[in-house]
């Protein structure tokens, strides 16, 4: 869910907090769990559009008869925000153009056992651009690893931030790679630049380029007309308190993928603008209803970028991570004319801390980086099943009712979720003592417990502010005990506004932090909610006062500062997308009288790049304004003066604060139910979140554009180390219809991560609510829990290498260009390849079979071979199209049950699909599940060869369950078939599908299985 913004205030450097306005004067945002329907917010937009169309026109019409420098500011900015754009070079203000800027000379060099040091002086006379140069910087060249290449370049008296190793450990050198690493760091010393080669490829065009020669020349109008900032005025390192640049030459049209978290309107493949604007990703945690091309909630410095050789026909991956939580802009323009595209880091803090990796795929790129920042948490294996949740069920009652009609439709349901509806007081640690007694929860919880079922609650980052001397909430006065709160510049208690009202927020950076929220958690599952898992939320972090709420609050007003979804006054009234009640009708229904009522085309939604052209700039942000989609960035979020234990400022370390307190929930969660792996969603992430948590796509939309952007997220999340990603199944704003949805259901039986979820006071989305969504429900659960063990396999290979589980297809087939832009398809693991019908009134799909032709590709029902590298497949409503690649071996469960437990205990399947060649491969990991650390464990290698399958198990974890039957796609028609070495008499075979299949085989999977065919 996410929350609302409201009028601008903010905490002042001496820490003395002014009230701009009251509460009755705030307006909401778009995004909220969702306030678009009010007529003063859309008027107030269309407004700020008109402006924005104004301030365009003027830009194009001032460069018809100026000269553009650099980035230099319109007359409209200058005449409407003065202080930010002062630019009189006798005032000592910044200049806000990096042309003069020296960049910097290298000196003093020493070469190390891995690699070598160095001092960077400033070139020249200072440029003070968007800060103050400083005039010593260290670089620092490590070869870590035979893969990896770090290089840090920091001001040499370490005053800027740095992110600390205690939050993101990362692993040193282990051991001497300087003359064999695959990358070699190349320089100049004057002026200072760097590239990045393959030893294997020295003179091909470098990975990384900063060479100012190998740049587009300079200055460059804005690349990105409609804005500005986008204007090119030189590519020196520039190196200043609050602003850092560094460029780098990619490939014309690079193939770019990563540097999030975005809903990108170009698809998972990044935009670098040879065929449109180019990119700007801004990296600034936004509590925001997933908008397009704009910041979100996380934020991922990491790209991928894969290179084919036209010559060659092949393929190599390398990787690029920044590891800064500083606020950026990363632009990926193409100029025009010069046949070169580019990669612009533009920091507003921090250092530039760069770590190469090697590749040479884009699985062990993805590998590598996992090797950094950490491998994912090992999931517990009920988290793989289908999980129900919404925003407003009322109280017990109603969230048991959704257990019982989930099993009286009989699909599948392995974990309730409650949102916020769960407080008393919408306070954390809660729940409301007459909707949900804390003695019912605990009776509903143990019900799930007893039929195998989970629960998991909701945790808001902010904590509720203690009204007065009578009021007894534990977790506020714990918490001031224990001085775990952030606070303002001056000592005092910042506070902020959410749910409960006045809040204030944990610091993960004081001592006592720690303890404090583990004991939160304990005592709130002693009071009842005997959680299973647990879903983070708001910990951007958000605040609905923008910067702090200030002095002189009502800290008795306890409502939330406008009108929550489905209340008088905003309910969710808007009809499903597509559907025109003056020609169907006021029912919402998927067809009337046998007729689609899906009229048109799905809306497609894109922003134009120029955020950072907006009003009422905050004195207080740097000079060099970021694209932060609100803007200000004390905008719906800590002020960037708040400030933590240790004296840092929450400007330099406002992207760490949800990795922080997943980091701290994980904790908590595996103290509190010890031996157990711990199960985390959360919204905002950072690098190695992934070690901690889970992640859910945020507060989508119930449109088909939005169920498309779901696919390039959990692609995205897989480059990231955070597999365990999905959406809002049928979307959290508005109102979805019973067509979208049973579509959204079945992809999302093919996602990590597996939930419907939606808006309070939006038309009710269980899977029971229409037939054909149940049944679609019911198909899809089934084929996700036959494939139970292959998703647990991936996930534990996730964890152990950091192989991502879900694969764009030109992972698995690199050297195929057609595939670069692909992400409307997408494989499970290596060999499930999944093809969604993601727009509405369709009864085919459209889809492409990788491999150019050499791959036989099977359909998951049928077992019938695909013809062709492209087809047009039959997708009736409750169908989704699912294949399996040849070369696959499958253990599968062979009876997929109501639970996951259930699931487990039944018997087991091998699925074989033979390649042209008769061979096939796969493995499978067995262990128990839940425990954490995992305990003993038993790996099942399958393979086929030459008429033989064999299963070869290796480990300790005990089998119980047999394997009940054999199918192997691809066969001659045998004349005998033998099972350990005994014949077979009553062995099937299907001419069609060239299948051979055994049943009743009841075979000991703790011992080797052999079986043969002639």
């Amino acid at each position: 869910m996410c929350g609302a913004l409201l009028t601008r205030s903010f905490a002042d450097e001496d820490g003395a907090e002014d009230r701009i306005n009251d509460a009755q004067a705030r307006k909401m945002h778009d995004g909220l769990r969702s306030p678009y329907r009010h007529s003063e917010y859309w008027a107030k937009y269309v407004v700020m559009f008109v402006l924005a169309a104004l301030f365009s026109v003027l830009l194009l019409f001032t460069r018809l008869f100026e000269n553009v420098l650099g980035r230099q500011p319109s007359s409209l900015q200058r005449d409407l925000l003065p202080n930010q754009f002062d630019v009189t070079p006798s005032n000592g203000t910044t200049s806000l153009n990096v042309s003069s800027c020296p960049g910097y000379t290298l000196t003093s060099l020493k070469n190390t056992n891995t690699g070598l040091t160095a001092r960077l002086n400033l070139a020249g006379a200072a440029c003070n651009a968007f800060g103050k140069d400083i005039a010593n910087l260290t670089i620092e060249v490590t070869y870590e690893t035979k893969t990896r290449l770090h290089v840090n370049i920091f001001d040499t008296n370490n005053s800027q931030f740095r992110v600390p190793q205690d939050v993101v450990a990362r692993p040193s050198a282990s051991g001497s790679f300087q003359s064999t690493s695959d990358l070699v760091f190349n320089h100049n010393p004057s002026p200072f630049a760097f590239w990045i080669t393959r030893r294997s490829q020295p003179d091909a065009a470098p990975l990384f380029d900063t060479r100012i020669s190998s740049l587009p020349s300079t200055p460059i109008p804005p690349v990105i007309a409609s804005d500005n900032t986008t204007a090119l005025d030189g590519f020196p390192l520039v190196f200043e308190d609050q602003y850092l640049q560094l460029t780098s030459v990619l490939p014309f049209d690079a193939n770019v993928y990563g540097l999030g978290e975005v809903l990108a309107s170009s698809g998972f493949r990044r935009d670098v603008g040879a065929n449109g604007n180019g990119t700007i990703q801004t990296f600034w945690a936004r509590d925001v209803g997933d908008p397009i091309d704009e910041n979100v909630y996380g934020v991922h410095p990491v790209y991928l970028e894969h290179r084919f050789n036209a010559t060659t026909k092949k393929s190599q991956s390398h990787g690029v991570f920044l590891l800064s939580s500083a606020g950026a802009d990363v632009l990926l323009l193409s100029p025009q004319g010069s046949g070169k595209s580019l990669i612009e880091y533009r920091l507003i803090g921090g250092v530039l801390d760069f770590y190469f990796f090697s590749g040479p795929t884009p699985q062990s790129v993805i590998q590598q980086y996992g090797a950094l920042v950490g491998l994912p948490t090992w999931q517990p294996i009920w988290g793989f099943g289908f999980h129900l949740c919404r925003w407003g069920y009322h109280n017990v009652s109603e969230t048991r009712e959704q257990v019982q009609k989930m099993r009286e439709a009989n699909i599948p349901l392995e974990v309730m979720w409650n949102d916020i509806d769960l407080y008393h007081a919408v306070r954390d640690f809660t729940s409301d003592p007459v909707s949900f007694p804390g003695s019912q929860m605990r009776d509903f919880i143990q019900e799930l417990a007893s039929n195998n079922q989970h629960y998991i609650p909701i945790v808001d980052a902010a904590v509720a502010k203690q009204i007065n001397s009578t009021d007894i909430y534990d977790p506020y006065t714990r918490g001031v005990e224990e001085k775990v709160f952030i606070t303002n510049p001056d000592g005092s208690e910042y506070v902020g506004q959410v749910w409960p009202g006045y809040t204030v927020f944990p610091d993960w950076f004081a001592k006592n932090t720690q303890q404090w929220w583990t004991d939160a958690f304990r005592n709130w599952s002693k009071s009842g909610i005997e959680f299973s898992g647990i879903w983070l939320d708001m910990n951007e972090a958000s605040s609905f006062c923008d910067g702090s709420c200030g002095t002189g609050i009502d800290i008795s007003n306890t409502t939330a500062p406008f009108i929550l979804p489905g209340e008088p006054g905003n309910l969710v009234t808007d009809y499903p997308e597509g559907y025109n009640s003056s020609i169907s009708g006021p029912s919402g229904n998927i067809t009337v009288n046998g007729t689609s009522t899906f009229a048109g085309s799905p809306t497609l939604a894109k922003r134009g790049l120029h955020a950072a052209n907006q009003t009422g700039i905050n004195i207080n942000a740097p000079p060099y304004t970021i694209h932060n989609g609100f803007g200000p960035l004390s905008i719906h979020t800590l002020a960037t003066n708040a400030t933590h234990a240790t004296g840092l400022a929450e400007l330099d370390v406002h992207n760490l604060w949800g990795l922080m307190e997943e980091r701290a929930t994980h904790n908590a969660v595996q103290d509190v139910i010890p031996g157990k792996r711990p199960f985390l969603i959360s919204r905002s992430t950072f690098p190695s979140s992934g070690k901690w948590t889970g992640h859910w796509l945020g507060d989508n939309f119930s449109k088909w554009q939005w169920m498309y952007l779901s696919i390039q997220g959990i692609l995205q999340f897989q480059i990231f180390q955070i597999p365990m990603v999905g959406a809002d199944t049928c979307g959290f704003n508005g109102n979805t219809d019973e067509e979208l949805c049973n579509r959204w259901m079945q992809l999302s039986a093919f996602a990590p991560f597996y939930r419907n979820h939606n808006v309070r006071g939006a038309l009710s989305q269980e899977p029971y609510r229409w037939d054909s969504v149940a049944n679609a429900s019911r198909i899809a659960i089934a084929a996700r829990y036959s494939l139970l063990l292959y998703w647990y396999t991936l996930f534990a290979t996730s964890s152990m290498t950091g192989t991502p589980p879900v694969r764009a297809l030109f992972f698995e087939f690199p050297d195929e260009p057609e595939l670069f832009s692909v992400d409307k398809q997408f494989l499970v693991g290596p060999s499930i390849l999944v093809t969604p019908v993601l727009t509405p009134n369709a009864t085919t799909v459209d889809a492409v079979f990788p491999g150019q032709g050499q791959v036989t590709w099977r359909d998951w029902y049928t077992h019938d071979v695909v013809n062709g590298t492209n087809a047009t497949l039959a997708a009736p409503l409750s169908h989704i199209n699912v294949h399996i690649r040849d070369g696959a071996a499958l253990l599968l469960h062979q009876k997929p049950a109501y639970t996951i437990e259930e699931t487990r205990q039944g018997p087991f399947s091998l699925l074989v699909s033979l390649t042209k060649g008769g061979s096939a491969s796969g493995s499978a990991y067995l262990d128990d599940g839940v425990s954490f650390p995992p305990g003993p464990s038993t790996t099942l290698t399958m393979n086929a060869t030459k008429n033989q399958l064999t299963v070869e198990p290796k480990g300790k974890f005990n089998i119980n369950q047999k394997l009940q039957q054999v199918t192997i796609l691809g066969v001659t028609k045998p004349s005998s078939v033998t099972l350990q070495g005994k014949k077979i008499s009553t062995f099937q075979y299907l001419a069609p599908q060239q299948k051979l299949v055994v049943q009743n085989t009841n075979v000991d999977l703790n011992k080797g299985v052999t079986l043969q065919w002639k």
